[in-house]
């Protein structure tokens, strides 16, 4: 008989972390820990227990773990970002406040008992130094720590010492541009398009392409995510190991768009550079509209963007004088461990719309709703234990 494993996901509201938590509630065997400041919007035929935590109130997080059942695995994708996102990639104070809230959740839950197995850890492209500079392509895990500084350098050196210390197992992924159907998250640009996508329908305008030049890059469904962390929690060639990970394909934003525009029921135009960060902001009076004229779910445009409108434009290379260049990884070594889930990444763009406009999120933009989506909650919540 399989032991009981009780999986702890912290930062359950955001992009990964919802789909992680959507994913372990469907597997044999597993009880699911919810831990974020939001409760996420779960399934409602989904079985999972949510506390709602600061992970920077560290008293709060020691009193937390010391009420929880005995942890055997943890999933940590919380991530602290400040206002307009970009720019505290590189602040000093924002770097500390990551370490500090993965280190106010792990001592408690070393402290507690024995019974910790596993720890999963996100970083990201960032990790090559993506934001910075060129990379050589494709990059690859086995390379040297790119030299510049990063909270994932703290976490995961803070990390591999707890590991030792305490022995446990540890997996970081990088994962490319993740996608997924949440809102009101620091980097998700599935609302982010389906909400322009709408107020350009709304205002007859066209659905033009707002970035910059052409380069190529490359996507990762949070549903692939969430599928990795579950085999990363029990797969010994995946023990201390640090994987990048995409859906299997590359692509362009200009040479995806027309997909995307079919999907969302709404005509292309020819590129029209603007920022996203500024642009739908100022539209918050025409997403009121829809969302009346729809019957949506009555979420204020701020609470469905998060950040994520600034993330577009630094992804959507908006204001950038040149082509800038390949951002793509190596995800040879995940499929030689064992993990080999891909998704094709318009697909990808079909079923994440979908699922918003079945959760009442976007509007049925064209009809098109998938056999999945029809399955999702009207923006209800799981059964809470």
């Amino acid at each position: 008989m399989m032991e009981p494993r009780t999986v702890l996901i912290a930062g359950a509201s955001g992009v990964v972390g919802y789909a992680a938590v959507e994913h372990f509630t469907q597997l044999e065997g597993w009880t699911t820990i919810a831990l974020s400041r939001r409760r996420p919007e779960i399934s409602p035929d989904r079985t999972y227990q949510h506390i709602p935590l600061d992970l920077q109130d560290a008293e709060a997080c020691r009193a937390a773990v010391a009420a929880m059942p005995e942890v055997t695995h943890l999933i940590y994708t919380a991530l602290y970002e400040k206002p307009g996102l970009v720019e505290g990639w590189r602040d000093p104070e924002q770097m500390a406040t990551n370490l500090a809230m993965l280190r106010n959740l792990l001592e408690p839950l070393m402290e507690k008992s024995g019974g910790l197995q596993h720890v999963s850890l996100l970083q990201g492209t960032k990790a090559y130094g993506i934001h910075i500079h060129r990379i050589a392509v494709p990059a690859r895990e086995r390379w040297p720590r790119d030299p510049h500084d990063n909270f994932y350098w703290l976490q995961e050196d803070y990390l591999r010492e707890a590991s030792s210390r305490h022995g446990f197992g540890i997996t970081i992924f990088r994962p490319q541009v993740v996608f997924g159907d949440v809102v009101g998250v620091a980097m998700n640009l599935t609302p982010v398009i389906g909400t322009y996508a709408a107020i350009c329908r709304e205002e007859g305008l066209p659905f033009s392409f707002p970035g910059g030049p052409a380069y190529v890059l490359e996507a990762v469904d949070a549903r692939i995510m969430a599928k990795a962390l579950a085999w990363a929690a029990e797969a010994p060639t995946a023990r201390g190991e640090t994987f990048n990970i995409t859906n299997g394909d590359v692509f362009v934003w200009q040479n995806v768009w027309p997909a995307i525009a079919r999907a969302l029921g709404v005509e292309p135009g020819p590129d029209s550079p603007m920022s996203m960060a500024e642009y739908l902001p100022k539209k918050a009076d025409v997403w009121d509209k829809i969302v009346a004229k729809f019957g949506l779910n009555p979420i204020p445009l701020p609470a469905l963007l998060g950040t994520s409108h600034h993330y577009a434009d630094f992804t959507f290379a908006y204001g950038a004088q040149h082509r800038p260049p390949p951002a793509l990884v190596s995800t040879i070594k995940i499929r030689q461990a064992g993990f080999a889930e891909c998704i094709d990444t318009e697909d990808m763009f079909r079923d994440l719309f979908g699922s918003l406009a079945a959760k009442r999120i976007l509007p049925p933009m064209g009809g098109m709703q998938t056999k999945s989506a029809h399955r999702r909650s009207n923006g209800n919540i799981g059964r809470i234990l």
